[in-house]
């Protein structure tokens, strides 16, 4: 052993602790409405019905027969979070989209959006856990910058869940809920270590997965369930299930986040949660005692979008100036899989 070369004992050198922050936010919407008015022409229900279960007035619907694609929104979103960060897309060492209904199987959406973006060869792949998506994704991001390999990522949550609908009687329990979106945040490191994630969890349990599937295989159905052709491609859920499990683990969920980062509900300026049912929203918010303008809710305008609807609830509070550097906020979803995540951030 030379003297330049280091005793095998010798603690190696270890690399500045890297901070990362949200440099940058975008949404897009089709311009397509879907009211409550029009799925009452539709199917067998009524506008008071929907609102009163699920708080949904209306959602938008990529219109197909205009050629409108997911991948033009998750292109868009991008565009408007680059701009907001004032960052070349150039600059992107990575591209993540978060979906569950890509426009094919092959190639990436994300790889699809950085090139359109002009990001180069950038590294490109997409994430799927259904509504939970995005919060995964911001973890994942997240560790890749921290970790030192990367310096910006760009996260995409988007998600157009109407190609997956039956709009007839037969499919009203799901058609009344889903609307499509995309919307994008820019993840940049910082030397500043304080900011990033204090806390996070990400969960799943796949006994659960006949709750919430997209058969199109006679074998995709669930046990006891008679395999019906004219279900293959559409979102089969069971409601009452759903709605028990996100009851459930919703609270639980922001109770073990608060409690790994040693901090209390009234610690947290802004609570930004997947969009499934205004009931959910309320009930978590009365069991922490959370004030109504720390817990965004947007579910009547939009529907729940999936993938989309944690960054989308991001996007407005950013652009109202309700979330800004400074502030914790704490990201929750809960989605097919079954999974469930958080991430809790100091801006």
């Amino acid at each position: 052993m030379t003297d330049t070369q280091p005793s095998r004992h010798t603690p190696l050198p270890q690399p500045a602790r890297l901070g990362v922050r949200i440099a940058g936010t975008g949404s897009c919407l089709p311009d397509g409405k879907l009211t409550n008015a029009d799925l009452e022409k539709m199917m067998e229900t009524t506008d008071e019905w929907i609102v009163q279960r699920t708080g949904i007035r209306e959602r938008r619907r990529l219109n197909r027969d205009r050629g409108e694609t997911l991948d033009d929104l998750c292109v868009e979103s991008l565009r408007r979070a680059l701009a907001a960060a004032r960052m070349d897309p150039s600059e992107l060492d990575l591209v993540i989209v978060a979906t569950m209904t890509p426009e094919m199987p092959c190639p990436a959406t994300a790889c699809t959006v950085a090139h359109r973006v002009g990001a180069g060869t950038a590294g490109g792949f997409d994430l799927n856990a259904a509504c939970s998506g995005f919060v995964f994704g911001l973890n994942t991001a997240h560790e890749l910058i921290r970790g030192g390999g990367y310096r910006s990522i760009a996260l995409v949550g988007a998600d157009a869940l109407s190609r997956h609908m039956d709009y007839s009687n037969a499919g009203r329990g799901t058609a009344i809920i889903f609307g499509d979106a995309a919307a994008a945040a820019i993840l940049r490191a910082t030397d500043d270590p304080s900011k990033g994630i204090l806390a996070h969890a990400m969960h799943s349990n796949g006994a659960g997965w006949k709750d919430i599937y997209v058969p199109q295989q006679p074998f995709h159905f669930p046990e006891g369930i008679a395999c019906d052709p004219q279900k293959y491609d559409k979102v089969q859920m069971n409601g009452a299930a759903v709605f028990k499990f996100a009851v459930g683990t919703f609270s639980d969920l922001i109770q073990q986040t608060l409690d790994k980062a040693g901090l209390a509900a009234s610690e947290i300026d802004m609570f930004v949660c997947h969009q499934s049912n205004s009931r959910i929203l309320t009930a978590a918010r009365d069991r922490f005692g959370i004030p109504e303008d720390r817990l965004y809710v947007n579910i009547d305008r939009f529907g729940n979008t999936v993938g989309a609807s944690v960054p989308l609830c991001l996007d407005e509070l950013v652009r109202q100036g309700k979330v800004r550097e400074g502030h914790r906020v704490m990201f929750v979803a809960f989605g097919g899989g079954l999974t469930w995540g958080s991430s809790l951030w100091q801006l």
